[in-house]
């Protein structure tokens, strides 16, 4: 006699679960909407008496998408008293969760088309783009607070600060826009994004606002600023923080250089860039600058020569300061991760349909970002800058 063997089908089980609970999350809210209708009435479905507020008129079905799915609720119709219920807000559509889930989804990175598969392959229906966009503004007000939040970090001797191109609609042309973002680390070692805004271009009136719009927050006690070589940040810089020095970003500097350099050489010139702020001191990294000038010279690239002989102190600010921090501050190289992470964001995108909407994607990214191991880990230690500063004060 042959046994019977058992077979079970996975997927048919768990359609059965996800619908078993399904109903269940659906026949428990109607049974809640009816209790509250009969609160509201002081009385149970066909009884009379004399405390009886109101009466009831039927029902009427709309639609709820949960995270267990899509239930259908017979709301109760109520004549002499109006029927507002606690438990679903009036016409709203989703549960809270949901709404929440499409919101992180897509700020995370998640195009919205993929939104529209993934909300249509969990709860079984696809929501529309106008939809996501009705969300985000929701979104949005709790990250224009994030970005308007007064710094509380006390002093911020390090500040990074860089300039993102994107692309948007400007009276119906496309046209790139300038958000700029500036980064610091703390008087205790962490690093911290200060905030982001619209600069329209990289001139010297959008930096002098977006300076004192972070100073006005609580940007304080800022000892060198790292950037790439822009005219009118520098001259933003000398107007808002004049006690402030400026770090040009060796990175920068370097493919600066590399443009007026045959690719055939362009390993041999990387190498003597390099030596050049390897040394161990300013004067020996200016002595080294000269050196690599004339071997430049030598090997018939004078442009790059020149560009070396006119940029390369501001190259070497950071001299200046501790040698143990030497590595951390003498490039944008910490501004640029996060640059990174912003554009594989934007790049899902594409073309923005305003400089907000760009904005507020640029600064939802930075407020994920800062709020991960990136913020919370120390960046470096701030006691060696104490004792430079120490010293100086002492000597002077």
């Amino acid at each position: 006699m042959s046994e019977k063997i058992v077979t079970l089908n996975e997927e048919v089980i768990k359609g059965q679960l996800k619908e078993l609970v399904r109903g269940s999350v659906e026949e428990t809210l109607n049974e809640l909407l009816e209790q509250e209708a009969e609160q509201l009435t002081q009385a149970a479905r066909y009884e009379r008496n004399e405390a009886r507020q109101g009466y009831r008129s039927g029902h009427y079905d709309r639609n709820l998408t949960t995270t267990s799915g899509n239930v259908t609720l017979h709301v109760p119709r109520l004549k002499g008293i109006s029927f507002e219920t606690a438990i679903i807000e009036r016409y709203r559509r989703r549960e809270s969760s949901v709404e929440e889930a499409l919101m992180e989804m897509y700020l995370a990175g998640v195009s919205v088309r993929r939104v529209e598969d993934i909300t249509e392959a969990l709860w079984g229906t696809k929501v529309s783009p106008a939809t996501i966009s009705e969300l985000n503004k929701k979104a949005y007000v709790h990250i224009e607070d994030w970005r308007n939040r007064p710094l509380k970090g006390g002093k911020y001797p390090y500040v990074y600060v860089d300039g993102i191109y994107l692309r948007r609609n400007w009276g119906g042309e496309y046209e790139n826009v300038s958000v700029l973002v500036a980064i610091a680390v703390n008087e205790d070692g962490y690093r911290e994004v200060l905030g982001a805004a619209e600069g329209m271009k990289e001139d010297k009136a959008s930096w002098v606002n977006f300076f004192k719009w972070l100073k006005s927050r609580g940007l304080d006690g800022v000892k060198l600023i790292v950037g790439d070589k822009c005219l009118g940040m520098l001259e933003a810089v000398g107007e808002v923080f004049p006690e402030a020095k400026y770090q040009r970003c060796i990175v920068h500097f370097y493919r600066n250089v590399f443009s007026v350099v045959p690719k055939s050489k362009m390993k041999t010139v990387a190498q003597m860039l390099k030596a050049i702020h390897a040394q161990e001191n300013k004067k020996a990294a200016r002595e080294k600058a000269r050196i690599v000038a004339e071997e430049l010279k030598a090997m018939k690239l004078k442009e790059a020569a020149k560009k070396i002989e006119d940029g390369i102190e501001e190259t070497l600010t950071y001299c200046d300061f501790p040698s143990e921090h030497w590595t951390k501050i003498r490039t944008n190289n910490v501004l640029e991760r996060l640059n990174r992470e912003i554009r594989r964001r934007t790049r899902v995108v594409g073309t923005f349909p305003d400089g907000n909407s760009a904005l507020m994607l640029v600064c939802a990214r930075l407020r994920h970002v800062a709020g991960t191991q990136w913020g919370n880990k120390k960046y470096m230690s701030m006691k060696h800058l104490e004792a430079l500063l120490d010293d100086a004060s002492v000597t002077a």
